[in-house]
């Protein structure tokens, strides 16, 4: 089935950026709804930003306008450009992949191991 490998993450200032890559195997990823999302120390981790296999893109309102999640279907790759970012937004970030509803086979969906983004004040 899908691997996903999460890379990008790292230090940073208040205010600075990153962006995050998640990588996925296989020939299927455009049949895939793929989501970033984010656990801190003690928390559930919640959805940040997901786009859709058609493009559709939603995002958590602590985010908006500064956040952007974008796919490269050639590549089997989703990206998470993060800007502006703040001390809240430390966490593990995780790539997420759940079959859309064209997807004909497992139903199963797929995590990465996560990347840590450190955001300093």
């Amino acid at each position: 089935q899908v691997q996903l490998v999460e890379s990008g993450g790292g230090l940073v200032q208040a205010g600075g950026s990153l962006r995050l890559s998640c990588a996925a195997s296989g020939n299927i990823f455009r049949l895939y709804n793929m989501g970033w999302y984010r656990q801190g120390p003690g928390a559930l981790r919640v959805l940040v930003a997901a786009v859709s296999s058609s493009g559709s893109t939603n995002y958590a309102d602590s985010v908006k306008g500064r956040f952007t999640i974008s796919r490269d279907n050639a590549k089997n790759t989703v990206f998470l450009q993060m800007n502006s970012l703040k001390p809240e937004d430390t966490a593990v970030y995780y790539c997420n992949a759940r079959p859309s509803s064209s997807f004909g086979g497992p139903r199963a969906e797929h995590w990465g191991q996560g990347t840590q983004v450190t955001v300093s004040s």
